[in-house]
């Protein structure tokens, strides 16, 4: 058979394992796998730098399937390519325990560069690793990070507002490793995109300042190698778009919302398998010379990562230091005793505000962690997350650290995950706690995934102040929390604050959110109180007031503590025995051992008050049927913070008068 034979029924594998595993499954969506085949084709055989048999080789080009609803097609072709995947793997599509999920999960399938679904999340986070690959490659070699990010995107990424964000960034930086086929096919669940989606595509992505560039036919494997390759020699990021045919060669369906999201059938199946000239049995069927083909990868990629390797050796060579920082970043270590950088506050009755005291730490370890990377959604004055004496990056500055995102909050949080993604960083933003709505997909999908991304989330409540309800947090404490595998800390004071950094760069495999105020906090004086190294436990008993064991338990999180340990000093002033206890993290206090929870707070005390400025959802797991909350279960106002303190019971007089409720 001529080699073009060999090309289009290599690409027919691809459609057809995808279709066959979507109707095993009768679950799925067969569409965009058989429509953008040759798309996926000409990425993976003619372009994509990869190794099969170490998919976490640093040196590798990305490829992110942001439809992640075509996820058949990805499996089949890490299959081809030799990842590890089986037929019986594809066969077992969607089912319990396999590693073929209905969406693409980063650590669950080998070879899967991050988890995508939900539409506009894989856009946006390849931006991210365009990022870091433009950061890492100026500050080292661009010779060992020259990397380029593949992604096919759909009508759906391109109709969801983070990919706005995310690609008018992406022009602004000019990350010209950015390489986007776009798989315009015009369909969608409802029907044709025209029923909603009728704008120029190219042209805004022109105005964003992209390279546009257009392939009529998305079969045309000569067209679309073209493309790329002129994509690969611009300085911008490229938009290839691509006129495809949903569910191609399938008679009946094909160009139809039909068969995007449900099995073709047993006889469409078959009759398209007959247009295509591919056999109809047996199911999952792979010709021996395509898949001897596919598997050149194997070789191929071997000796790519060992070209790649002794590129490494040459520059440890030439710059030994260099050389060794960078290893240690693509492993993912964090420098010995970095830890010795933070700052120690000394007591201060009049404090400073924790987004404040979060701001000294940052760039107290900004030299000894050259992997920290990061800034804010234009808020970096207030969320204090510059570091000082650092550049910003940006087109003509990559080895900049400091990051203006714009007001772009959905577009930061992914791209947070793909600055993780692509490795050797440790990305945070910055933002006002009210607007982690914006962010909540991206921090999702970080928690689900296991991406280490710092969130500094400031103006964490009521004390926000005059600007009133609209800027004010009260239902977000409970919302992040909600969030499976994010750690969430609201840290008392300075020294509380250093240490939730602490918990955040050694927390390795899971996003953090710390909570900051934008009011001062008293610095607990540690000679008195127990040490703010305890947070890391999530939560701790900051003092036992009074002889004996207690007889009334106060709790509270952030800037309430004080609150709470200044009560708990009047009622031991008269004789009541007090626990207060600082209860930064939830989600660190419930992986303690049970006895260290129980000595916290131990059963037979039951007259307990938890005091937070935010809905009290979920307290009543801690203070239990006989204790009390004092929470904010309204929206806030517009008026000095001191006063809506005041106001909403968040005072010393009101503490105390619950506790002596509960007391009886």
């Amino acid at each position: 058979m001529s080699n073009q034979d060999l090309e289009t029924r290599a690409i027919n594998a691809i459609r057809f394992l995808s279709a066959d595993g979507v109707q095993q499954a009768n679950s799925g969506h067969p569409g965009l796998p058989m429509g953008a085949a040759a798309m996926a084709y000409t990425i993976w055989t003619r372009h994509l730098r990869h190794n099969p048999k170490n998919p976490k080789w640093a040196g590798r080009d990305r490829f992110i399937l942001s439809g992640g609803h075509g996820s058949m097609m990805l499996y089949s072709l890490l299959c081809l390519t030799g990842y590890g995947l089986e037929i019986e793997d594809l066969k077992n599509f969607r089912q319990w325990g396999s590693k073929t999920p209905g969406h693409p999960e980063y650590g669950h399938t080998a070879g899967v560069e991050m988890t995508t679904g939900p539409l506009g999340q894989g856009f946006a986070a390849g931006v991210g690793m365009a990022v870091a690959a433009a950061h890492l490659a100026a500050l080292y070699q661009r010779e060992l990070i020259d990397s380029y990010v593949y992604a096919i995107v759909t009508d759906g990424d391109l109709m969801e507002g983070v990919s706005s964000e995310a690609a008018s960034l992406a022009g602004h930086l000019s990350l010209g490793r950015l390489i986007y086929l776009y798989d315009d096919n015009r369909i969608s669940i409802d029907g044709a995109t025209d029923l909603a989606f009728t704008e120029n595509r190219g042209a805004r992505f022109e105005a964003y300042g992209w390279h546009v560039q257009y392939v009529k036919d998305g079969n045309d494997v000569e067209a679309i190698d073209n493309a790329i390759q002129a994509a690969r020699k611009d300085e911008r990021p490229s938009l290839i778009v691509c006129r495809t045919q949903i569910g191609f060669g399938a008679p009946n369906k094909q160009g139809t919302s039909k068969v995007h999201g449900e099995p073709l059938g047993d006889v469409e199946l078959n009759a398209a398998k007959e247009n295509l000239g591919w056999p109809v049995e047996p199911r999952f069927y792979v010709p021996e010379d395509v898949l001897d083909f596919y598997r050149q990868a194997v070789d191929t990629g071997s000796k790519a990562e060992k070209a790649w390797n002794a590129r490494l050796e040459d520059f440890a060579k030439e710059s030994p230091i260099k050389a060794a920082e960078l290893k240690r970043r693509l492993k993912g270590e964090l420098p010995a005793n970095w830890t010795e950088a933070l700052p120690v506050f000394p007591a201060d009755e009049k404090g400073i505000a924790s987004r404040a005291s979060s701001g000294k730490v940052i760039n107290a370890i900004a030299s000894t962690l050259p992997e920290l990377m990061g800034g804010s959604a234009d808020l970096a004055p207030s969320n204090k997350t510059w570091m000082d004496g650092l550049e910003a990056f940006q087109k003509d500055a990559p080895t900049g650290r400091n990051f203006h995102f714009g007001v772009r909050e959905h577009a930061m949080g992914a791209i947070l995950n793909g600055m993780y993604l692509f490795g050797g960083l440790i990305p945070y933003g910055g933002g006002f706690l009210i607007f982690s709505d914006y962010m909540r997909p991206p921090i999702r999908l970080a928690g689900l995934s296991g991406f280490q991304v710092i969130y500094v989330f400031t103006h964490d409540s009521i004390g926000v102040g005059e600007d009133g309800p609209t800027h004010q947090p009260v239902e977000h404490f409970a919302a992040l929390r909600a969030i499976p595998n994010l750690n969430v800390l609201r840290p008392a004071d300075a020294n509380e604050t250093a240490q939730a950094w602490k918990v955040a760069i050694e927390n390795r495999h899971a996003p953090t959110a710390l909570i900051l105020t934008r009011q001062n906090l008293p610095t607990l004086d540690r000679d008195i109180y127990a040490p703010a190294s305890e947070l890391d436990k999530g939560a701790y008993v900051l003092a036992d007031l009074g002889e004996g064991a207690p007889e009334l338990i106060l709790m509270a999180s952030g800037s309430e503590v004080s609150l709470v340990l200044e009560a708990g000093k009047q009622l031991a002033a008269e004789g009541v025995k007090v626990r207060v206890i600082s209860f930064p993290s939830w989600e660190l206090f419930e992986k303690q051992d049970q006895a260290y929870r129980d000595s916290v707070l131990p059963s037979s005390v039951k007259a307990r008050v938890a005091v937070e400025a935010g809905v009290g959802q979920g307290w009543e797991r801690y203070t239990g049927d006989l204790g009390a909350l004092i929470t904010q279960e309204s929206y806030g106002a517009s008026a000095p913070a001191k006063v809506l303190f005041e106001k909403y019971g968040f005072t010393v007089e009101n503490v105390i008068a619950k506790a002596r409720q509960v007391l009886g």
